[in-house]
């Protein structure tokens, strides 16, 4: 969490360069200016992949792999913090407005901190099998410094072991930082977005960036048109500001686990017998 206000600071530089004078004003930089915005000293300088009014993508190749790590920012105006960070996080409603998911369960929630153990399972592009990433998520809602974080990592969990019908992909990284641009609950932020995972296929690296460059754009935008179909259908959607962690007693860490009472389907013809998927 202390890296990811690190990151907020560096969001705020960004923010000001695009931004001009108000959220609504966009300048474009030079190629120069941009990379030295975007890295922070020391490190690997990003790639600009895409440059829209109110969305930016880089990336950047991750050191000894084939893979990358990519970076996204971006601006609403038209909704608030709070509605679009209550969307990101409660998987019940995720699982009406993502198409992608075949499965989206939380298996384990640490009473004392609020982090929680998600199993996700997600369709990928034909010809691919699906995959199932298995990560522990926590989140921070900071009032002082006005600033959200959702932070995700891949984990081990004995109670969802590998299933021969999806692809378990064991590398998983994102980190959301939103800052608005008032309040919680006024219209209008910024959010900054690294995420990188290791999707378990062979086929080549362009292949694999141009799906991760094209999937999370639109994955964001499916992410707002929830947030704005919430605010306007008035969906019930759990608020997590509000939700607080509970203390455990003893010292201890209280979990909960929960059960989930989908059954699998037998007789499919698993990944493992495939390796070019």
């Amino acid at each position: 969490m202390q890296r990811s206000a690190q990151e907020m600071k560096h969001m705020e530089t960004i923010s000001s360069l695009f931004h001009g004078n108000t959220p609504d004003d966009y300048q474009r930089l030079d190629s120069k200016t941009e990379r030295e915005a975007v890295s922070s000293s020391g490190e690997q300088p990003w790639e600009m992949v895409m440059d829209k009014k109110h969305f930016k993508l880089w990336r950047r190749p991750i050191e000894g792999t084939h893979l990358y790590q990519y970076r996204v920012f971006g601006t609403y105006t038209d909704v608030t913090p709070r509605q679009f960070f209550n969307v990101q996080l409660d998987t019940e409603y995720r699982k009406k407005w993502d198409s992608l998911v075949i499965k989206l369960d939380v298996i384990e929630r640490d009473l004392a901190t609020g982090s929680e153990v998600i199993h996700w399972v997600t369709h990928f592009p034909y010809p691919m099998y699906s995959r199932d990433y298995v990560y522990v998520r926590r989140y921070s809602v900071d009032k002082e410094n006005n600033m959200m974080v959702l932070v995700s990592r891949a984990v081990e969990h004995p109670s969802v072991p590998e299933d021969p019908e999806y692809v378990r992909v064991r590398t998983y990284e994102s980190q959301m930082v939103i800052r608005p641009h008032k309040t919680f609950d006024e219209n209008g932020f910024d959010y900054l977005l690294t995420y990188s995972d290791n999707p378990q296929t062979v086929f080549p690296r362009y292949c694999v960036s141009w799906m991760v460059s094209s999937g999370m754009p639109d994955f964001l935008e499916k992410l707002h048109t929830a947030a704005l179909k919430a605010k306007k259908m008035e969906i019930e959607v759990r608020d997590y500001m509000s939700a607080k962690p509970i203390e455990s007693g003893g010292g201890g860490e209280g979990k909960a686990s929960v059960a989930s009472a989908e059954p699998k389907s037998e007789g499919t013809r698993g990944p493992a017998q495939l390796e070019y998927a």
